[in-house]
């Protein structure tokens, strides 16, 4: 039978967040997915529930995050805390997500001890959580392998020197979110907290630093995060396994709110393909 449970976490960034895992209760100590969204992403956004489910019948202990300053609220479902998600950084999400690695390695009493093995942790990042996922595993030894889905190749590339000269003077850019009309901020302190820690920001760099089983899958039809970003990637790591997938867009057939009771079918096929490659890691291990 499928299990679910909710529990929240404390960010050492001062807000909490919330958590959710899934897993069919079998008895067998199962390792653990960690899927991590991207920007305006939440855990629950679209199909991602669905998407929970599917790796947890597939053998899956199945966490996602909220990270602590998405804009989400601990026991909200959707974008409303501009100031939080104004406030957010890369170092934040990084850390967040330290946080819940941590809490899991250390037999946490919110999944039973017989049903996950923390010795084999997974991470998947989507969008911008690719490229977080990236830079985690490049700075903690704990992650058995890592799949990206439509990730980012880069920080460093996404401002010109124009834009952050504005950025800097006016102290916010707005970010309009089409799903929901929203002006989202983003204050400057964003880009001051790039700067400051560019090293460990740096997602090149990680991906050659990277000697665990990487999975780079991204839709050859990506409209927000263009193809060629996952061959960069690949460049930098070319014991990676590249898949491209076609015909996909950036979120795999996904939309907010997703009303059908199955996964899209491009979302199924990045999780086949997925399941498939963390289960052939387990096998050679």
């Amino acid at each position: 039978m499928l299990q679910r449970t909710d529990f929240l976490l404390s960010s050492p960034h001062g807000r909490d967040f919330a958590v959710d895992a899934r897993w069919l209760q079998d008895a067998q100590a199962k390792p653990v997915v960690v899927f991590v969204h991207g920007f305006k992403g939440f855990k629950d956004w679209g199909h991602f529930n669905l998407l929970a489910d599917y790796f947890a019948q597939h053998g899956f202990v199945f966490v996602k995050l909220n990270l602590s300053h998405n804009g989400v609220e601990p026991d909200g479902h959707d974008l409303t805390n501009m100031e939080a998600f104004g406030n957010n950084n890369f170092c934040i999400e990084l850390d967040d997500v330290e946080t819940l690695l941590s809490h899991l390695k250390n037999s946490p009493a919110e999944i039973p001890a017989q049903e996950m093995d923390a010795e084999y942790i997974f991470l998947i990042g989507h969008s911008r959580g690719g490229g977080l996922v990236l830079l985690k595993a490049a700075e903690n030894a704990h992650v058995t392998g890592i799949a990206t889905w439509s990730a980012i190749s880069d920080i460093d590339q996404r401002w010109s020197p124009e834009a952050m000269e504005k950025w800097k003077q006016d102290g916010v850019q707005y970010i309009p979110n089409a799903r929901t009309g929203q002006q989202m901020p983003l204050y400057y302190q964003l880009a001051e907290n790039y700067l400051a820690n560019k090293e460990r920001l740096n997602i090149p760099k990680a991906v050659e630093k990277l000697q665990i089983p990487l999975l780079i899958l991204h839709g050859e039809s990506d409209e927000t995060l263009p193809v060629q970003m996952a061959h960069d990637l690949h460049a930098r790591n070319p014991y990676a396994e590249l898949y491209l997938l076609p015909n996909g867009d950036h979120s795999f057939g996904g939309r907010h709110p997703y009303e059908h009771q199955e996964l899209p079918a491009l979302a199924k096929a990045a999780a086949d393909k997925t399941i498939q490659f963390f289960q052939a890691t387990l096998e050679r291990l």
